[in-house]
C-alpha cells in the first residue's frame, strides 16, 4: 500500500505566484544588510498535534505537542555577507500506545510502542552576494522537484546545499545539491532520501531552475531534478490571473511533470508523463475550482522521501514534492495511467464579518488505474491492479485569531474519506487537529 496521509505541497492554485515572492525575500540586497547581531530573529512555534485514522491501513491515534525554535541572524556588513541559522525541534506524547502506531507525529521503538519525546537540532550557515545566497547545512528547500515536507508534527530537513538568485527583476533562479536529511520523527541526520513510492535510496538529489514573472497575471516555472541512478524529472508550470472586476477573477493553473529513469536505474524502468489543469473562479468571498489530471506511464508519479534511517526508504517519509492539482489530503491521485477530476469550493469568512476563518470541501475521483503492464525488475511491480478506482472527500476548517494577546494562534481541523483499491489505502478515515502558535522572541 502506497498511503503517506499527507496534506498536499500547496493549498494554493496560484504556485507561480506563490513561490516567487518567497523567493524574492530569501535573496534580499546584501546593500541592505543590517548587520549580524541587528538583523537577528529568534522564533518558537509551539504546535499541538492531534491524529486519528481507522481503515485498511490499521487504527493510529496519537496526541503530541512540539516545540520548534528557530534562530536567523542577520548578514555582515561589507560586500559579502555571512550568516548563520539554527534550528532546535523537539515533541513529546501526551496519548499513544501500543498497538496504536503509524503516524508521522511519533516514532516508534521494536516492539511496537511508541517513543515518549524525541528532538532533532541543526544549523546551516549563508553566504550572500548582492541578490544571490548560498546556504549550506540542514535545510528545508521548497520547489517542484524536491520540497522537504511541512504539514505534521515537526518539519523535514535535508543536509546539502542551495543557491538562490534573484539579480533581474521578476527572475528566480535556484540551485540544489543534497545527500542526506531528517524524517518527521526520525533525528539522525544521515537519512537516506530516495523515491517515496518506489522505496529505493540514492546518494544524493540535485535540482535546478527558477521562475519568472510576466506581470501581476501571467507566471512560468521550470525545473528539473537528478535522483541519481533513480530518475531524472522535469517540471513546467503556467499560471495565470484572468481579473474580471476588482472582485471576481478566473485562475487558470497547468503543471506537467515528465520522469525518466537514469544512472543504473535501480527503481528499474521509468518512462511517464503527468499533468493537471485547473480552473478556479473567485468571486468575492467564494472560490469554485474545477480540476482534471492524468499520468500517462505504467509507473506512479514518483518524488522525493526524505529522512529513513533503515535499510532502504520505508513508506511514510513522504515529503513535499508534487504539486500536481489533485494531490489530495490522503491520495495524490498519481497510480499508474489514473485519471481524475476534482471539484472544490473555498469559503474565506473575512468579508462576511469573521475574519481569519476560512473552509475547504473538495471531492475528487480517480479511474483506470493500470499497473499491470510492469516488468518484474521494477520497483513499482504488484503494486497495482487493472482497472481500479479511488475516491476522496476533504473537509478543512482554519481560524487564525486576528488581534489581541493571542494574535497569529491558529486552528486548523482536516477531516478526509478516502476509499477505493488496496494499491491506493483502500479505505480510509481521518480525522487531524493541529494548534500552533508563533512567538517572535526578538
Amino acid at each position: 500500500m502506497n498511503n503517506k496521509n499527507k496534506l498536499p505541497a500547496r493549498w494554493h492554485v496560484c504556485v507561480g505566484a506563490v513561490i516567487l515572492p518567497v523567493a524574492m525575500s530569501q535573496a534580499e540586497e546584501q546593500a541592505d544588510a543590517a548587520g549580524f547581531v541587528e538583523g537577528s530573529h529568534l522564533k518558537l512555534l509551539s504546535r499541538n498535534y492531534y491524529w486519528h485514522q481507522t481503515g485498511d491501513a490499521g487504527k493510529q491515534k496519537d496526541w503530541t505537542q512540539g516545540e520548534m525554535l528557530d534562530f536567523t541572524s542577520g548578514f555582515t556588513q561589507g560586500v559579502v555577507g555571512f550568516g548563520l541559522n539554527a534550528f532546535a525541534y523537539g515533541a513529546v506524547k501526551l496519548d499513544g500506545g501500543s498497538g496504536r502506531v503509524g503516524s508521522m507525529s511519533l516514532p516508534f521503538h521494536d516492539d511496537g510502542s511508541t517513543a515518549d519525546s524525541y528532538s532533532k537540532a541543526g544549523g546551516s550557515v549563508r553566504f550572500r552576494l548582492s541578490n544571490t545566497t548560498l546556504r549550506y547545512g540542514d535545510l528545508q528547500p521548497q520547489v517542484p522537484v524536491f520540497a522537504t515536507g511541512n504539514y505534521y508534527q515537526l518539519n523535514q530537513t535535508a543536509t546539502g546545499w542551495m543557491l538562490d538568485s534573484a539579480e533581474l527583476s521578476g527572475l528566480t533562479l535556484g540551485a540544489g545539491h543534497f545527500t542526506s536529511g531528517t524524517g518527521y520523527t526520525s533525528t539522525n541526520h544521515d537519512g537516506e532520501l530516495g523515491l517515496a513510492y518506489a522505496g529505493r535510496s540514492t546518494s544524493q538529489v540535485d535540482y535546478a531552475g527558477g521562475a519568472y514573472s510576466f506581470n501581476d497575471q501571467l507566471s512560468v516555472m521550470l525545473y528539473a531534478a537528478r535522483f541519481k541512478d533513480l530518475m531524472n524529472q522535469y517540471y513546467s508550470n503556467v499560471n495565470y490571473i484572468l481579473p474580471l472586476s476588482d472582485t471576481q477573477a478566473f485562475t487558470f493553473d497547468f503543471n506537467i511533470y515528465r520522469s525518466v529513469d537514469s544512472g543504473q536505474a535501480e527503481a528499474g524502468d521509468i518512462n511517464l508523463t503527468a499533468a493537471s489543469l485547473s480552473a478556479a473562479f473567485s468571486t468575492g468571498p467564494h472560490k469554485y475550482l474545477l480540476a482534471i489530471q492524468r499520468n500517462d506511464g505504467d509507473q506512479p508519479q514518483d518524488y522525493a522521501a526524505i529522512g529513513s534511517t533503515r535499510a532502504g526508504v520505508a513508506a511514510g517519509v513522504y515529503s513535499g514534492g508534487i504539486y500536481l492539482a489533485n494531490a489530495a489530503e490522503i491520495s495524490d491521485f498519481n497510480a499508474p495511467n489514473e485519471r481524475s477530476v476534482q471539484v472544490r469550493y473555498d469559503l474565506d469568512m473575512s468579508t462576511l464579518g469573521v475574519p481569519g476563518l476560512k473552509f475547504t470541501l473538495k471531492h475528487l475521483r480517480g479511474f483506470d488505474i493500470d499497473g499491470t503492464r510492469l516488468p518484474d525488475d521494477s520497483a513499482y511491480f504488484g503494486f497495482y491492479g487493472k482497472s481500479e478506482k479511488e475516491h476522496e472527500t476533504d473537509i478543512i476548517a482554519e481560524y487564525v485569531v486576528q488581534s489581541g494577546p493571542a494574535k497569529d494562534l491558529s486552528a486548523k481541523v482536516f477531516q478526509s474519506w478516502h476509499s477505493g483499491a488496496s494499491s491506493t489505502g483502500g479505505s480510509i478515515t481521518q480525522t487531524r487537529f493541529s494548534l500552533s502558535y508563533p512567538l517572535e522572541i526578538f
